[in-house]
């Protein structure tokens, strides 16, 4: 967390150990609390290019991907005769949509909130999923983007960033191709969404600067409070609730409104969106030189993105590096780095502790094996050049270790 949004997140707590107001109530104690909540939503809209009340606060940003893609898709079913946005029209698994239901798109290599709520709707009978290919670089194909917004579906995701590999998406094409949708029923087209969570402090993000319909941030990911989060959608995009409550936030997320969560998240998107040139270019050098120091010294080292011999290829986000070692089993890699001192994983956090295949590299198309060797070295705020330095020691021999250990292994 960043010092001051920790500082922000106390005072906040402490008022309400003296006793604060809920903010949904009339009294004096809940308007001032409410007033305190608002203030933080203004302050996270301002930096986000977006109006207070398109700012719905959520519990992180797995939920605010949830809230958007269902919402939407129960929202466009909502329009069809006798079928109300919240039903669930079949209780069965598989492709149980039919042919009328409304299309989600997203792309294959989103984060498992947005590709997971997408095929589960399918699977529920609600809209029909389309998935988006990729290509050997990570990137979105953008031939296949167009056809599937040619079939007008309810929303398309393509996420900012991916997650696991870094590679940057290119959300602005699709933002177009979308807009040249527009028709009379849909004066915007079709409406985009993108979680921004792994762009945000490091990469421009805006719902309007960006003419997006939706966008997500989460907490974490800047220095606020892990529980923390925020859906960004239009006020013209429709979103039907994906749960009972109070009606809270546009009736889209209820619940009892969380001020200190909201205040830290304000004071953190707001330092991120502040700093974000200058961290860029420091995560930019470090990346670098992370990778030339480990490139010469793995041998058959894979590095994603427009590195090595491929110095033409896609963009990636500069606190990533996303590497692939041929050979190495997993499991020993990590723990060989583990007791070395370094933290890192075979993909997003999210996904850490199942060590099966890559989804993303699977899309990517690579092998089964191959889908396995995957390793994120992420880097942040506090990541420093000695930081770096150590992993440019530790990796060699660790992927030595490993490549020994799958040797092994492939033997038995």
């Amino acid at each position: 967390m960043r010092p001051e949004a920790a500082a922000a997140h106390a005072e906040e707590l402490a008022r309400q150990v003296a006793g604060a107001g809920n903010p949904s109530s009339g009294h004096a104690a809940g308007r001032a609390a409410r007033a305190r909540w608002e203030e933080a939503r203004e302050r996270i809209a301002a930096a986000l290019g977006a109006d207070s009340a398109e700012v719905i606060l959520t519990s992180g940003a797995t939920e605010a991907d949830t809230l958007c893609v269902v919402g939407a898709a129960r929202a466009a079913r909502a329009g069809r005769p006798g079928e109300p946005g919240g039903a669930r029209v079949s209780a069965g698994g598989g492709d149980a949509a039919d042919a009328d239901a409304p299309v989600v798109a997203c792309s294959a290599v989103e984060h498992p909130a947005v590709i997971t709520a997408v095929r589960n709707l399918q699977a529920d009978g609600l809209a029909r999923a389309e998935i988006l290919p990729v290509g050997a670089d990570g990137r979105l194909l953008l031939p296949a983007a167009a056809e599937a917004i040619g079939r007008r579906p309810a929303l398309v995701s393509v996420t900012a960033v991916c997650h696991e590999t870094g590679v940057v998406q290119p959300v602005e094409e699709v933002v177009r191709l979308a807009r040249e949708a527009a028709d009379r029923e849909r004066p915007r087209g079709v409406p985009v969404h993108t979680d921004a969570s792994q762009a945000l402090g490091v990469h421009p993000v805006s719902l309007r600067g960006q003419d997006l319909d939706a966008l997500t941030i989460g907490g974490p990911k800047i220095g606020a409070p892990v529980g923390t989060g925020a859906l960004l959608a239009r006020r013209d995009l429709a979103l039907a609730p994906v749960g009972g409550g109070g009606a809270q936030q546009r009736q889209v997320r209820s619940g009892t409104l969380d001020v200190a969560g909201a205040v830290a998240l304000a004071v953190a998107v707001e330092l991120a969106v502040a700093d974000r040139e200058r961290t860029a270019e420091r995560l930019g050098r470090l990346r670098a030189e992370l990778v030339s120091g480990i490139a010469g010294r793995i041998p058959g080292l894979r590095v994603t993105g427009p590195d090595l011999d491929r110095p033409e290829s896609v963009a990636v986000s500069p606190g990533i590096v996303h590497v692939r070692i041929p050979g190495a089993d997993p499991d020993a890699l990590l723990l060989a780095l583990d007791a070395a001192g370094i933290d890192a994983s075979p993909g997003s956090a999210c996904t850490t502790g199942v060590l099966g295949a890559s989804d993303v590299l699977l899309a990517m198309g690579l092998s089964e094996s191959d889908s396995r060797t995957g390793l994120r070295l992420s880097m942040g705020r506090t990541t420093t050049q000695e930081d770096v330095a150590a992993v440019v020691r530790a990796l060699p021999e660790a992927a030595r270790a490993a490549r020994e250990v799958g040797a092994i292994a492939g033997r038995a």
